[in-house]
């Protein structure tokens, strides 16, 4: 069976993780995708462990994609990125605001000189406006979007920082959505779009549901209800730490059978997930020394047989062997090229059973630039012009 965006061709200027991550979740799902990188490289190519001139983290967010790099500012890497545009349906860019216009590529003309194209923009706060124009990388926008005071440091209360590019890749995550629906309006006019997500959008649509539900009524608004997040912290067990959420009346009586605290379900401060939630101290000074009576195998096996939720927190090597995960195939052993094997999360959506695998890791800097240059039908007299013009970048033979 065909991957779901066979067929459809992207051109990814963009850069980090926002952009790239974006166009790679598209790859996973068939989409064949020509990353093009600066001469001197992408940023995150540095960025992590790394071999050669591909991190860890920039196999990750490129993975399965062609790449040629190309000195955009160069007339002559525009004519090429120019005949690229000619036979793609997305073209997607990070870029602050104004670049692609400075770079001859301004939206409104490319709308004109092709019609069908889907044209994504990821910027940090938006295409204008007070901070339209400001640098902005992941912490940044986890301050302003108030992901920091949503998740305080545990002892001081401190605004704190996930130690995750969460605000990157939740944009990327609404990214590609965002292409494939303009994808599917297409296929109904005929008419490509322009598709704009800022980082701080995406992180205000994804903190509303819970962090932000103090925000949402305006008129007459009930008291403030107690943040979430404080009833969610990991527990320490005789020789780990378990998590647990129980909204249901049900889930927290099965937890009080797991821990024999079986009367405390019907305390009437716990009675209600409400109650549990403003009571939330109280319920954990009363759950932390029942947790830490028991080894946390004994936790799992008695919360599995009560249908009560609660899992194990697992380091780093231990969730890459959990017999879950393992079952799942949801890590997957791919051919990397020039640094050998690695291993990736796959596409977490299966379409009719089918996993969407990533097709191989990432590129070499430049390393598709012959390739995809002779299929625009340039000689080798033309490419070898390009190199010496400083517009094009093609790997060395010892790269």
């Amino acid at each position: 069976m065909s991957r779901p965006l066979e067929g459809f061709h992207i051109v990814d200027l963009s850069t980090v993780v926002s952009g790239p991550l974006a166009s790679a979740i598209l790859a996973d799902q068939g989409a064949s995708v020509i990353k093009v990188e600066p001469l001197e490289g992408d940023t995150v190519r540095k960025v992590g462990p790394a071999k050669g001139d591909q991190s860890a983290m920039f196999i990750a967010v490129n993975r399965g994609k062609r790449a040629i790099a190309l000195d955009l500012k160069k007339p002559a890497a525009q004519a090429v990125l120019h005949q690229m545009l000619a036979r793609a349906d997305v073209v997607m860019e990070n870029f602050r605001p104004g670049v692609m216009a400075r770079l001859g590529l301004a939206d409104a003309d490319l709308a004109a000189r092709y019609p069908r194209l889907v044209r994504l923009s990821i910027t940090g706060f938006g295409p204008d406006g007070p901070r339209g124009g400001d640098k902005a990388y992941d912490a940044v926008i986890q301050a302003v979007s108030g992901f920091a005071t949503s998740h305080p440091d545990r002892h001081s209360g401190e605004p704190g920082l996930l130690p995750t590019l969460v605000c990157d890749k939740l944009t990327a995550l609404t990214a590609s959505q965002a292409v494939t629906a303009a994808l599917l309006a297409r296929s109904r006019d005929g008419l490509g779009r322009r598709v704009q997500v800022s980082m701080l959008d995406a992180a205000l649509a994804f903190q509303w549901p819970d962090a932000m539900y103090n925000q949402v009524f305006l008129e007459d608004p009930p008291a403030p209800f107690p943040e979430i997040g404080g009833s969610t912290l990991p527990y320490r067990t005789a020789d780990g730490h378990v998590a647990t959420m129980h909204p249901q009346q049900g889930e927290f009586a099965a937890l009080c059978a797991c821990l024999d605290l079986p009367d405390l379900s019907q305390d009437p401060r716990f009675s209600t997930s409400a109650n549990r939630t403003r009571n939330a101290q109280a319920l954990r000074a009363l759950l932390t020394p029942a947790m830490a009576a028991q080894s946390t195998a004994a936790l799992e096996a008695a919360a599995r047989a009560r249908h009560a939720p609660l899992g194990a927190v697992l380091n780093r090597a231990e969730v890459v062997v959990d017999p879950q995960v393992q079952h799942n195939r949801s890590l997957v052993q791919v051919d990397g090229g020039r640094v050998g094997p690695v291993r990736l999360a796959r596409a977490a959506a299966t379409f009719d059973g089918e996993h969407q695998t990533p097709r191989c890791g990432a590129a070499a800097l430049g390393e598709h630039g012959v390739e995809l240059l002779r299929e625009l039908g340039l000689d080798e007299a033309q490419i070898q012009a390009l190199v010496e013009q400083g517009a094009l970048r093609l790997p060395a033979s010892s790269d």
